[in-house]
């Protein structure tokens, strides 16, 4: 008996694998929300929702630099597949 191979699926296209439009994107919606909320009186509702996204993407980016740095340095413990810009 052989053992059946699965095949290895192919490459991800180079625009997918870049994050920094997706943090750009991500930072200029919350942006604009933030700033809906706090110049729109009927907006109101979403400040803390838009406070938060904020909040949520600086902690995210933080770990995402924080991981490609050590991945750069070597470390053990470092995620693998990051973006080397």
């Amino acid at each position: 008996m052989t053992p059946q191979h699965s095949p290895e699926p192919p490459p991800l296209p180079t625009a997918l694998l870049r994050i920094w439009p997706v943090i750009g994107a991500g930072v200029a919606g919350f942006c604009c929300a933030t700033i809906a909320a706090f110049t729109v009186p009927a907006l109101e509702g979403w400040r803390p929702v838009s406070v938060a996204g904020l909040g949520v993407g600086m902690v995210g980016t933080t770990i995402f630099l924080v991981q490609r740095g050590a991945a750069r340095r070597g470390a053990r413990g470092a995620q693998t597949g990051l973006e080397h810009e």
